[in-house]
C-alpha cells in the first residue's frame, strides 16, 4: 500500500546480477518504488509519540489514497483528540521524477490552507519523529545508491543499500535493509550532515491484503532524542472505490 509512510518505499528492492553494484542498487530502488501496489483505498490510523520518560501521546486519523498513474494522492484527517481534531494533510507524489512532491497542511484553528514549502519540509511532521520529506514518495533517481550486500534480518533474506542524496538535504545518507521476496523496506537507517546516526525506521508488521503487501505497523525512533513514533494501521481497506474527488484542498476544509 503506498500510503504515509510511503517515503518509506524509496530506496531498494530485489535485483543482483552481473553490472556493476552502483547500477544493481538502483534497479534494487526502482523494485521497492515501482513494487505491485492496489490503484486506491483507506485505513484507519494510530500514531503513538513516545518521550524518553515513556509517557504516551496518542493520535487517531483516517487516511485515503488513490494512484492515477502519473499521480499519486494521498489525504488524511487527525479525528481524535481534541487538540488535533480536524487537522489534515494532503499529499501529491508526480510520476515525473524531476518534480518534487506537493504537500498542503490544514490547521482548523487558521481556517486556512498552507502549502509546504521545499525548505519546511525537514520539518517535524505534527510533533512526530517523521518530517514532511519522510512522508514524500522519494524517486530512486534523487539518490546516488551503493549495494552494500546480503544479509538476514529478522529471519528474512534481505539486500542492505546505502543511498546518498544528489542534492544537499536534510540527511547524509539513508541505509536500508530490504525483503527480497516482498520488495519491502524492513528497516532503514537516517544519518545527520555529520554522518551520524539520526533516525531509525523498523517495520514491525506486514500483511498481505489481496495479494498486495501492506506495511500495518511502524516504529522511527529518534536514537539523539531519544523519541519515537509508532504507527499502525487497522480496518484496512483496498481497491474499495475511493475516487479522485476525495483528494482537494475544499476537502481538506470540510473534514470527513
Amino acid at each position: 500500500m503506498k500510503t504515509i509512510i510511503l517515503s518509506i518505499t524509496v530506496i531498494a528492492a530485489l535485483l543482483f546480477g552481473t553490472k556493476s553494484f552502483a547500477q544493481d542498487a538502483k534497479e534494487i530502488a526502482y523494485k521497492v518504488y515501482n513494487r505491485k501496489a492496489p490503484s486506491n483505498g483507506e485505513s484507519d490510523m494510530t500514531m503513538t509519540l513516545i518521550n524518553k520518560k515513556g509517557n504516551e501521546r496518542v493520535r487517531n486519523l483516517h487516511q485515503f489514497f488513490i494512484d492515477l498513474g502519473a499521480i499519486e494522492k494521498q489525504i488524511m484527517f487527525f479525528t481524535a483528540p481534541a487538540d488535533v481534531k480536524n487537522t489534515s494533510f494532503m499529499n501529491w507524489t508526480y510520476e515525473e521524477a524531476s518534480k518534487e512532491d506537493d504537500q498542503w497542511l490544514y490547521l482548523p484553528a487558521l481556517m486556512k490552507v498552507k502549502r509546504i514549502s521545499s525548505s519546511g519540509k525537514d520539518n517535524d511532521f505534527m510533533g512526530s519523529d517523521f518530517t514532511y520529506e519522510d512522508m514524500e514518495k522519494r524517486s530512486p533517481e534523487r539518490d546516488n545508491h551503493k549495494l552494500i550486500g546480503s544479509e538476514d534480518y529478522n529471519g528474512e533474506s534481505v539486500w542492505l543499500v546505502e543511498a546518498r542524496p544528489k542534492e544537499e538535504g536534510q540527511y547524509s545518507k539513508r541505509k536500508v535493509w530490504i525483503s527480497k521476496s516482498k520488495n519491502i523496506p524492513l528497516k532503514m537507517e537516517f544519518y545527520d550532515e555529520d554522518e551520524e546516526l539520526l533516525k531509525v525506521l523498523t517495520i514491525t508488521k506486514t500483511q498481505q491484503i489481496k495479494g498486495y503487501w501492506v506495511i500495518v505497523s511502524q516504529e522511527m525512533k529518534n536514537v539523539q532524542k531519544n523519541h519515537k513514533t509508532v504507527i499502525a494501521l487497522t480496518n484496512i481497506q483496498v481497491e474499495n472505490g475511493t475516487t479522485e474527488e476525495k483528494f482537494t484542498q475544499r476537502v481538506m476544509e470540510r473534514g470527513l
